[in-house]
């Protein structure tokens, strides 16, 4: 922000140290307005953020870039001018005996020109015999539809009671074939190119199994009302699908990996740090939770919780989403009910959630009902083998069919894991 006497110029931030060039994704304010101090009047975007920019002082702005325009880090976006205060003075002036007058005269003449106006369109609305049966001459005056605008199709061009029923169809349905055209935003077009690259530059397949969830809902039921009034957030299922991936990538650690980018060396990493996809105003973001391998139930629910705001309230940070060695993404949440998760470059593996639904499966021989997850592993074949990517997905279910015993390592560490 500089200063000059009382105009004060803002610039555009840095979102990140690698970040030379922003984008101008909206002004909330318009050339001219009076704002606020600490009112928020723009939003700018990075490649994978939405940042707001408040004003600094109060006073009239002056809008120096246009939304959609590409400028760089340091480029100054406004002006304040400061000396200026907002007037409070009433817009709404009493009404002088002559002003009512001149109004009451307009008012005269405007109902003569209503008047004959309808006296002169009529006759448009109901035509001679000749060209309008007397049913679609009806019509036609009824829905204000012009008969001079139509092609007839009866005898010598005559315009039939189809015809007029056909015009106001058609009349009608002409409102509801408009468009409206938006700029692709510029995280979006990041989105677009990261995708095609994972289909491009990956051999991406995607292996497929169920989960009976009752187990994980039975502790979930029986714990979450002692673990909301403790901690203040609910006991929700993401936590013990990320601590079981954690134990998966530490048994399957190709799948906690990533090849390089010279393509020639693969990178495993000894710690875990999941990205969780977060749907947010701005669209799918994925935040981290670093070292996940390092904390209990309880902890990942404050992460999650934690970084979901961040991205719901527009201030998620770069620093909050780089990184992540393997994403969870829950589509259940929406309801679907399979989907193949397209890779979080560079990331080799993820996994899909879906909706839970009560299905009937066999148990010993005997059909029963239970709630059942279908779960989708998509991961890259360049570094994961088939045969590895089916057990890591098999292992994960065999984990939270029986929580207790294999996430949780028996009854006397639940209160541990939940700290209740």
């Amino acid at each position: 922000m500089n200063v000059n006497d009382t105009i004060i110029e803002i610039q555009a931030p840095s979102p990140g140290e690698s970040i030379k060039e922003i984008e101008i994704s909206k002004w909330l304010v318009k050339n001219g307005d009076y704002v606020k101090k600490n009112q928020i009047i723009l939003e700018i975007e990075s490649d994978k953020a939405t940042l707001e920019i408040c004003a600094q002082e109060s006073g009239i702005i002056s809008i120096k870039v246009e939304e959609g325009k590409k400028i760089k880090v340091g480029d100054v976006l406004c002006s304040i001018n400061t000396s200026v205060k907002k007037s409070f003075s009433k817009k709404n002036k009493m009404t002088s005996p002559s002003s009512i007058i001149d109004s009451d005269s307009d008012s005269d003449s405007d109902s003569d020109s209503i008047s004959t106006s309808t006296s002169t369109s009529t006759s448009d609305y109901a035509s001679p015999s000749d060209y309008a049966s007397p049913s679609a001459r009806k019509i036609l005056k009824e829905k204000n539809i012009l008969s001079k605008n139509l092609k007839g199709t009866g005898k010598n061009g005559r315009i039939t009671k189809i015809d007029a029923i056909m015009a106001n169809s058609n009349y009608k349905n002409k409102f509801n074939r408009s468009y409206v055209t938006k700029r692709l935003s510029n995280i979006r077009r990041k989105i677009s190119e990261r995708l095609v690259n994972v289909k491009n530059k990956t051999a991406m397949l995607t292996t497929f199994n169920e989960i009976d969830v009752s187990k994980i809902l039975e502790l979930r039921n029986k714990y979450k009302e002692i673990f909301n009034k403790k901690h203040g957030i609910k006991l929700g299922i993401m936590s013990f699908f990320t601590k079981a991936c954690v134990k998966a990538l530490q048994k399957y650690p190709d799948i906690n990996s990533i090849i390089d980018n010279n393509q020639k060396n693969i990178i495993n990493f000894n710690f875990c740090d999941i990205s969780i996809a977060v749907s947010g105003p701005k669209g799918l973001l994925v935040p981290v939770i670093r070292n996940a391998e390092l904390l209990s139930l309880k902890e990942i629910e404050i992460k999650i919780k934690y970084l979901a705001q961040k991205v719901n309230n527009g201030k998620i940070s770069l620093d909050d989403m780089e990184g992540g060695n393997f994403t969870i993404t829950n589509g259940g949440i929406f309801g679907s009910m399979l989907s193949t998760p397209i890779l979080n470059p560079p990331q080799s593996a993820i996994l899909g959630m879906h909706n839970i639904v009560e299905r009937p499966i066999v148990i010993k021989g005997k059909i029963k009902i239970r709630p059942i997850m279908y779960v989708a592993l998509s991961y890259d074949h360049r570094i994961i083998d088939g045969r590895e990517s089916v057990c890591f997905l098999l292992y994960i279910k065999n984990i939270l069919e029986n929580p207790i015993k294999n996430l949780i390592c028996g009854k006397k560490n639940i209160i541990k894991e939940f700290e209740l």
